[in-house]
């Protein structure tokens, strides 16, 4: 190992971390070590074939467009994946031996160390953001947390999309329970992929029955994103007899889903029953004002001084995922710092065009219709609806209007995204709103921020 493989493997991992979750990079990328830099070759060592299989599948080509982002178009990776204590070197399309270097040592022992290194002292219950979307959820797991094991939110299973505040829940539940009651609990978090590589590395070691036997002697189970047990019968099987005997023996199981329990593909019956044994909850992808509130706690904690207008242009472009939102804010000050450039409205513009990747998606009417009630306070099936309250009809209008000037769709395609009405109704309201730009300030101001904002969602 040199000190340059080392390095460069650290700045391709810097790249690779803003297109995944932080709780994917600890599962799948933090174990990864640089071994060797040779001829433009980058061999990172990799701990177990089910390991590499996984990494070949998901996420080998993020890591090879993060490399040659950092080398040149040339530069390769090669996997050292340990097997049978020698290292088998693999690349994406070749399979040789190379000399052997020391196998990586399977961590499966939960001692009082390894319990309490699982949990991120940043996820608290203080500093979660609390909103119309996640408020029973809260309230669910806070309950949980002062009285483990003794509610019949047992298990709670918390479900909801990628980056809407799970992981923050389930280990503010842990976080919680470790300061109300010391040592006296053991508190573990893992998610769901580090279970199944920590059951086969015991299989492999022949230490199945003390991977066992250290589940089932936790007070507290926390287990993230319980969908990836799909299909893995044997992970399944132990899973399954775990939680038998934690909840048989009053043990509190908190899981999250990007999903509900009964929607699960891949998963025996028996233990989708036990999930819905005690409470469901769901996330749902906060609202407008919440989100205002997430981007102006994330500031308050990195003490950054932002104007309003830049809270509200993330706030309104970047709905339904919470991890990007607050990512938005870091992007603007490193943006600021690289560049030594002011935060400004155009920096945080540029923000969100990179948060894009640079690519304008189509942009569809319904993006629009969101865009414009959003704008409005209304209900988005309002306008779809045979509605025709003053408030509601104008909403429809200008949505119509924009979707004809922002958009390639025909009038009748326009006219079936609002409640099948005919071309003739489109045309009458793009003739209205024609007319009100030139008699209605207001209209007109309006229909430039919603031009803007459509724009910019459209990045």
């Amino acid at each position: 190992m040199t000190p340059k493989c080392v390095d460069i493997w650290s700045k391709t991992l810097s790249i690779v971390k803003e297109h995944i979750s932080q709780q994917t990079f600890v599962t799948w990328f933090e174990p990864i070590k640089a071994i060797n830099f040779s001829n433009n070759q980058l061999t990172v060592q990799i701990p177990s074939q089910f390991f590499y299989e996984f990494i070949e599948k998901h996420y080998s080509e993020l890591i090879e467009r993060s490399l040659q982002q950092l080398l040149g178009e040339n530069a390769e990776i090669i996997y050292s994946v340990v097997m049978n204590n020698k290292n088998e070197v693999l690349g994406s399309r070749q399979n040789e031996l190379i000399s052997q270097t020391a196998p990586l040592s399977p961590d499966i022992y939960l001692n009082d160390r390894y319990y309490a290194t699982q949990l991120n002292a940043r996820y608290t219950f203080e500093n979660f953001v609390e909103g119309p979307n996640n408020q029973f959820a809260r309230a669910a797991a806070l309950a949980v947390s002062k009285s483990p094991g003794k509610t019949t939110f047992n298990p709670l299973v918390i479900y909801g999309g990628v980056g809407l505040g799970k992981t923050h829940l389930i280990q503010a539940v842990g976080n919680s329970i470790l300061k109300n009651n010391g040592t006296t609990h053991k508190i573990f978090y893992i998610s769901s992929e580090k279970f199944t590589v920590e059951f086969i590395d015991a299989i492999k070691h022949n230490r199945a029955q003390e991977f066992s036997m250290n589940y089932r002697n936790i007070d507290v189970l926390l287990v993230d994103d319980i969908q990836f047990f799909t299909n893995k019968e044997r992970t399944q099987e132990e899973f399954f007899h775990t939680f038998n005997t934690l909840h048989q023996n009053q043990k509190q199981i908190v899981l999250t889903s990007d999903r509900p329990p009964k929607e699960l593909k891949g998963i025996e019956e028996r233990l989708i029953s036990r999930f819905q044994w005690g409470l469901v909850v769901d996330i749902q992808p906060p609202d407008f004002e919440t989100r205002m509130a997430i981007l102006q706690k994330k500031a308050e904690e990195n003490d950054l001084k932002l104007p309003q207008e830049i809270i509200e242009l993330f706030a309104t472009n970047i709905t339904s995922n919470i991890r990007e939102l607050e990512g938005s804010l870091i992007r603007l000050m490193a943006k600021s710092s690289l560049q030594g450039e002011d935060v400004t409205i155009d920096l945080a513009k540029a923000v969100l065009k990179d948060l894009s990747l640079g690519n304008r998606r189509n942009l569809s009417i319904e993006e629009i219709q969101r865009i414009v009630c959003d704008h409005y306070k209304i209900p988005e099936d309002m306008i779809r609806a045979k509605n025709r309250k003053k408030e509601i009809a104008l909403a429809r209008q200008i949505s119509m209007y924009l979707s004809k000037t922002m958009t390639t769709h025909s009038l009748k395609t326009i006219g079936l995204h609002f409640g099948g009405r005919d071309h003739s109704t489109v045309i009458h309201a793009i003739q209205t709103i024609e007319q009100l730009k030139k008699t209605d300030k207001t209209i007109k101001e309006d229909l430039s921020a919603l031009q803007r904002k459509i724009e910019l969602a459209s990045l």
